[in-house]
């Protein structure tokens, strides 16, 4: 990109990683796209300096930020990890006038109308719908270091998400193995929130509560490494956390659905379900999203997919510059 040309420097922020990358807010994409670990950084503002000089890149124009929290008062406290994002400190670190700041799912939202058909994959077989629909709602549902959820509404006027901390709601348990692992949990939560269970620590979550309820040893084991256990076929705990896992998000997200009215389809994100893409489209996933009693025919015609596009996140569709 020509420095000479007007710069926007793009953020994707989450509990464990922070992408970035540049873009021309008079054309589409970016570039200069690169991940860095947010441990490694003591707050936002260095991770942007130092971004900025492995990417040879000037002083940029605008910043706009999408992170894993609420945007409360022009600021954002991620849920899971200690940075602060601050509209004021950037404005001044970087005397620039035009700083936005979103949550991450909202522009995980405004990315919908951008994805191409090899950018999604569908997960279980339903009805098509009749196309040409001139107003549509979706859902969108994401497990990493957290569980982000949101919408988005289209309309003849426009597109609007819908934003908010929906996964931190309580989770419910809908069956009497799910009810003991939730009476585990409670033993070292005060309060289980679906995030407990649906992200890669609730997934270490789960097969710790499996572990005390088999009455089995409890091992210090990780997300990454429970997956492969499942997919080597060697730990039954991990095989049966994998699919208690995958259960309750489809339970969680078809919670989304009625709580939205986001009929005309669900979308999948995180960097959990593209790496493991076989294990969700074999699970209980659509079992738990349909499992809605008297509104499963409802349910049954909702379709359900899988991004696979590499950083939905950072395609802002430049919107707020």
């Amino acid at each position: 990109m020509l420095m000479s040309e007007p710069c926007l420097l793009i953020g994707d922020i989450g509990g464990t990683n922070a992408r970035f990358a540049l873009a021309n807010p008079d054309e589409p994409g970016f570039s200069n796209e690169l991940t860095l670990s947010c441990a490694d950084y003591a707050t936002v503002e260095s991770g942007i300096t130092d971004y900025l000089e492995r990417s040879g890149s000037g002083r940029p124009d605008a910043i706009c930020l999408a992170a894993a929290g609420p945007v409360v008062d022009d600021c954002i406290r991620l849920t899971n990890n200690q940075w602060v994002i601050d509209g004021p400190t950037l404005r001044e670190e970087f005397h620039l006038s035009n700083v936005q700041l979103l949550n991450d799912f909202e522009s995980i939202a405004y990315s919908l109308p951008l994805l191409g058909k090899n950018d999604v994959n569908t997960i279980g077989v339903v009805e098509e719908e009749p196309t040409g629909k001139r107003e549509s709602t979706f859902a969108v549902l994401g497990p990493g270091t957290g569980l982000g959820a949101g919408g988005l509404l289209v309309r003849e006027a426009g597109i609007y998400p819908v934003v908010g901390e929906g996964s931190h709601a309580g989770f419910a348990p809908e069956s009497r193995m799910q009810l003991n692992v939730l009476t585990q949990l409670r033993q070292r939560f005060d309060r289980v929130s679906s995030e407990r269970l649906i992200s890669g620590p609730g997934l270490e979550n789960i097969y710790w509560a499996l572990c005390k309820i088999r009455e089995k040893p409890v091992a210090d084991i990780t997300a990454a490494e429970i997956f492969s256990r499942v997919l080597a076929n060697e730990d039954a705990i991990a095989v049966e956390a994998a699919q208690l896992f995958f259960e309750t998000l489809g339970q969680v997200a078809g919670n989304l659905v009625l709580a939205l009215g986001a009929y005309d389809g669900v979308y999948l994100a995180g960097g959990i379900l593209k790496r493991y893409p076989d294990l969700l489209k074999t699970s209980s996933f659509r079992s738990g999203f349909e499992n809605k009693g008297r509104h499963r025919p409802l349910m049954e015609k909702v379709p359900t997919f899988l991004i696979l596009h590499p950083q939905p996140g950072l395609l802002l569709s430049l919107i707020h510059i």
